[in-house]
């Protein structure tokens, strides 16, 4: 895109205004490293747009306090004292309506997960953020406990200007056809294949 021109200019009949501005659907996917990583940076340009943020982690430990969680939270609490930035809230496995894989049975897991989605979908007819992450929501989909479709279907008929970003492998194909922004993160190297753990600073 050289001078950012874009390579053809639809006949949709908005104003470049208008279309430049639409809200958008994201999908990171990919066996490589830096799906949550690229998704969390979007949060900080929303942070500073002013956009309310909502985090919903969907696999990732309870247990842990990842160095994004900690950054918004406290660019949240900014937000807060001076009214700079927007407000934040991150929602994890473990608290609320989310879900732990170390506890209860398979449908327990389900139910959860489907009640974090339901949570979602109501947020999204109030419009209560400007920007979400739905962190490794591919798995329950992929898992079969939401239905793809009528995940697809609301995010394409959300209202208002509400940006979701989605991160995880193998998402499923109605999620590609209602994305906007698909970005496939491909490993050529990773540490862990020669037998280095993650470590902090880099996976946390």
């Amino acid at each position: 895109m050289p001078q950012g021109q874009t390579p053809s200019t639809p006949d949709d009949g908005l104003t470049t205004r208008q279309r430049r501005n639409r809200p958008l659907v994201v999908v990171h996917h990919g066996a490589g490293k830096g799906k949550s990583t690229a998704a969390f940076g979007l949060a900080l340009r929303a942070w500073n747009q002013g956009w309310s943020i909502g985090v919903f982690q969907f696999v990732k430990s309870a247990k842990w306090r990842i160095g994004e969680q900690a950054a918004l939270e406290a660019l949240g609490e900014v937000h807060t004292s001076t009214g700079q930035g927007g407000p934040v809230e991150w929602h994890k496995m473990g608290s609320g309506w989310s879900w732990s894989r170390r506890a209860g049975s398979e449908e327990d897991h389900a139910a959860d997960a489907l009640e974090g989605w339901r949570e979602i979908q109501r947020r999204l007819a109030a419009e209560t953020h400007g920007f979400y992450v739905l962190d490794e929501f591919t798995y329950p989909i992929k898992w079969g406990w939401i239905d793809p479709h009528e995940v697809a279907e609301t995010l394409s008929s959300r209202p208002g200007h509400q940006h979701v970003v989605i991160t995880g492998r193998d998402p499923h194909p109605a999620l590609i056809e209602v994305a906007d922004l698909v970005t496939e993160m491909t490993k050529v190297k990773h540490p862990f294949d020669s037998g280095q753990k993650g470590q902090r600073g880099i996976e946390w």
